[in-house]
């Protein structure tokens, strides 16, 4: 049985990519490479720069959560270089690859234990990671949907016309807006861990929950950053529309595990920009596609490279004293 589930969400995974490439196709039938290209080169270099920027911010932000998980955990001998590697290649490999497949837990223990960390603080920093962004897609989320409560409309025809009401939209955003404030309450209150079946939550301490409120957004305004800057200027609909599409697209792309959210993060983005030229949107998810998912993936690809290199170049030195016989001294 363990080993059948092992498989079950990489099927999930494929099928998400096969049946939202195949929706994506109809929804963008019409629109030839060409087009795709034109728009890809009317970007002006500023933008592709700013669109760069976005980037850095992103994959800072993501070092920053397991810097802010160490702290947590009252490790503080680990370098902020180190710190940054490990997580831009956890981050890299997990985003394209899927975390099904190369899990950023296994990433994080290779790397931490070689620091001196155990097992155990390696699960709290995975869950404290995971915990900062969902963090962030909750706040940020809440936020957008109070201060734009018209985004659902954007898709009302294809979600329950309920959610697309823009009253209903408000009242789900102060939801999750509660949601965050009764954490920041509990932690500023050292309340008691809150324990749901076998998942327990315990609160940090006020200057790590701060630094989560802080850090959480980032990553997420980076990331939505970079499709921000390679749309058009002129059909823009502004940062706050793109990054609610974005939060959705991502959500979406992250819950079907599909590797790289390969197909689904495009389907629900396109959906979402009724008002964009679609070519011009295809254009900014392929900019997307390669700032934030393909260079880092080539990058962190080398990195494991050369760090399981350096491992095992350490375990056969660490190995000779112990199997090359001493040389006997020579006769007097």
């Amino acid at each position: 049985m363990k080993n059948v589930k092992e498989f079950i969400w990489p099927i999930i995974g494929l099928a998400a990519v096969v049946i939202s490439c195949w929706l994506l196709y109809r929804e963008l039938r019409g629109i030839s490479l060409v087009d795709v290209w034109t728009s890809l080169v009317s970007i002006p270099p500023h933008r592709y720069a700013l669109a760069f920027g976005s980037t850095l911010l992103a994959y800072a932000a993501l070092a920053w959560y397991d810097r802010i998980a160490l702290l947590h955990l009252g490790v503080r001998h680990i370098s902020w270089f180190f710190i940054s590697v490990t997580s831009f290649t956890t981050y890299a490999l997990s985003h394209n690859i899927g975390a099904s497949v190369f899990s950023g837990a296994l990433v994080r223990y290779r790397a931490y234990t070689s620091k001196g960390l155990s097992a155990a603080q390696v699960a709290v920093l995975v869950a404290l990671c995971s915990f900062t962004f969902g963090l962030g897609t909750i706040l940020l989320s809440g936020a957008v949907l109070v201060i734009e409560p018209d985004l659902l409309t954007r898709v009302a025809d294809r979600v329950p016309a309920m959610l697309a009401n823009p009253t209903t939209a408000r009242i789900i955003g102060f939801v999750f807006l509660a949601f965050v404030a009764l954490y920041v309450l509990g932690s500023l209150l050292h309340l008691r861990p809150v324990t749901i079946r076998n998942f327990t939550l315990a609160y940090p301490r006020p200057p790590i929950m701060w630094r989560q409120i802080i850090a959480a957004p980032l990553e997420l305004i980076g990331a939505a950053g970079i499709i921000y800057f390679a749309l058009p200027e002129a059909a823009n609909p502004g940062f706050l529309i793109v990054l609610g599409a974005f939060l959705a697209a991502f959500s979406a792309a992250l819950v079907s595990h599909a590797p790289g959210g390969l197909g689904v993060l495009e389907l629900v983005f396109v959906a979402m920009m009724p008002d964009v030229p679609q070519a011009d949107v295809l254009a900014a998810l392929l900019v997307f596609r390669l700032f934030y998912l393909l260079l880092p993936f080539a990058m962190a690809l080398l990195v494991v490279l050369l760090f399981e290199r350096a491992r095992l170049a350490k375990a056969w030195r660490d190995r000779m004293p112990a199997t090359i016989p001493p040389v006997p001294p020579p006769p007097p």
